[in-house]
């Protein structure tokens, strides 16, 4: 149904204000929060404690005139039971509260008479004195018959010994609480001051240097610790995109500059360079060059945590699509083991780039045979690749998962990158990735996924 009139433009007024207060507040200062909020509870409180205090006064001042009420009224209830006369001030009436003293009209009205008769005091709007209270006894007359004798008072000097007690309480508290809104302003600024140096500082600190932490086992430090926790990471992660930037012009360096070479060359001599055997070496540096962006592209999206939700991914089936991407290569042969069907937690695409990165960096170096094993492992599904090469120095293993590491920089094959993608990859997954030795002497590539 739609809302429309005066209805629909108070709701939009209302939520207007609404986000227009939050606004506001969002754009105080935390000093300026902090002295509001404390301000505001502190004058809430003290105008409440004010508010008990006055009513407790006022009742302890008529508690004390009951009291002398009280005492007047039994000296009169002697003379009535004495049947001598009743002093003035007094009133005397039977238990429905008829008066018997002839002085006058019925002093109060039945409710109030059954209530002085139970003890109770009772308080009256009162006539041209203002407010009364009464107090009664009660006293048998000389005749046996039952009687109340009332005394009264007028409330007019409470009243306004109150009204002046409560105005005096209003003043202290707001005083008061002008007092406790400099003081928390001045806390405030004193407390968050520490604050502001220390942002000052980290804001100037050059790349390396870290903040001092306060010896104090307080916020500050721990906001010093973060602080000095968050400047580490800024500092490694220019560190990795200046190394990352360097070893990429490096390598990319290589084939553009043999791309060049080999068009300057049929350029300049055709007739000593054959047609196929140029376009054959273009197309192969070409190749070369598109595998390294493809790399690069990769791990870039890797280190930037840019990857789809993982799936069960069939990993036996995903090796041997693996195999028939390789190129053909008659003098090493590849062989799959696998007692079952298993299913790894990552995505196709993930799987693939690994799987085709390790089988390539195995057949690469294997001299005869590469063995590829799935074997399961509780939680975990563990991908062994073993080659009969001559393996890697147990020295090296850690670093052949570091970026454009090349244990044998004039082989001319391989970009370096393709271990350290698998490494992201997996680490990725939560997953881990180590070299060792194969059981045919060579290298043994041990990749540990959880199961999908």
């Amino acid at each position: 149904m739609r809302r429309s009139g005066w209805w629909a433009r108070s709701g939009s007024w209302a939520r207007s204000g609404s986000w227009a207060r939050s606004g506001w507040w969002a754009r105080r200062s935390l000093q300026t929060r902090i002295t509001l909020v404390v301000g505001i509870v502190t004058v809430a409180a003290l105008l409440a404690l004010g508010r008990v205090a006055g009513e407790l006064l006022f009742s302890a001042a008529l508690t004390s005139g009951d009291a002398a009420l009280t005492e007047r009224a039994l000296g009169a209830a002697s003379a009535v039971a004495a049947g001598t006369a009743v002093p003035p001030g007094v009133r005397v009436t039977d238990v429905a509260g008829a008066p018997v003293d002839g002085r006058g009209p019925r002093p109060v009205d039945a409710d109030a008479v059954r209530r002085l008769g139970a003890g109770e005091p009772v308080t009256t709007p009162g006539g041209p004195d203002g407010p009364q209270r009464w107090v009664a006894v009660p006293v048998p007359a000389p005749d046996g018959s039952p009687r109340l004798v009332l005394a009264s008072r007028d409330l007019v000097g409470a009243a306004a010994l109150f009204a002046d007690g409560a105005r005096g309480l209003v003043v202290t508290a707001l005083l008061g609480a002008l007092a406790v809104v400099a003081a928390t302003w001045t806390a405030a600024r004193l407390a968050l001051r520490p604050v502001g140096r220390m942002r000052t500082a980290a804001a100037a600190l050059p790349p390396g240097e870290r903040l001092p932490v306060p010896p104090a086992r307080d916020e500050l430090a721990a906001l010093a610790v973060e602080i000095n926790g968050l400047l580490a990471r800024r500092d490694d992660a220019v560190a990795r995109l200046e190394r990352f930037t360097s070893e990429a012009a490096h390598e990319l360096r290589s084939p553009i500059a043999a791309l060049r070479a080999q068009a300057d060359v049929a350029v300049a001599h055709p007739e000593k360079a054959p047609p196929d055997e140029t376009w054959t070496s273009v197309a192969r540096e070409a190749e070369r060059l598109s595998g390294l962006v493809g790399d690069l592209l990769a791990l870039a999206r890797a280190d930037a945590g840019e990857r789809m939700p993982a799936r069960p991914v069939g990993l036996v089936d995903a090796v041997g699509d693996a195999f028939t991407r390789l190129p053909e290569e008659p003098a090493v042969a590849m062989t799959l083991w696998a007692p079952m069907p298993v299913t790894v937690a990552a995505t196709p695409a993930e799987v693939a780039i690994v799987l085709d990165n390790v089988l390539a960096n195995a057949r690469r170096h294997a001299a005869t045979v590469v063995h590829v094993s799935v074997v399961p492992a509780g939680r975990w599904v563990r991908l062994l690749v073993d080659d009969d090469g001559p393996g890697i120095p147990p020295d090296e293993r850690e670093r052949v998962f570091d970026r454009f590491t090349r244990l044998q920089p004039d082989a001319g094959e391989g970009s370096g990158l393709g271990l350290a993608l698998v490494g992201r990859l997996v680490a990725g997954r939560h997953g881990t990735t180590r070299a060792t030795t194969s059981p045919d002497g060579g290298t043994r590539l041990v990749v540990r996924w959880p199961v999908g």
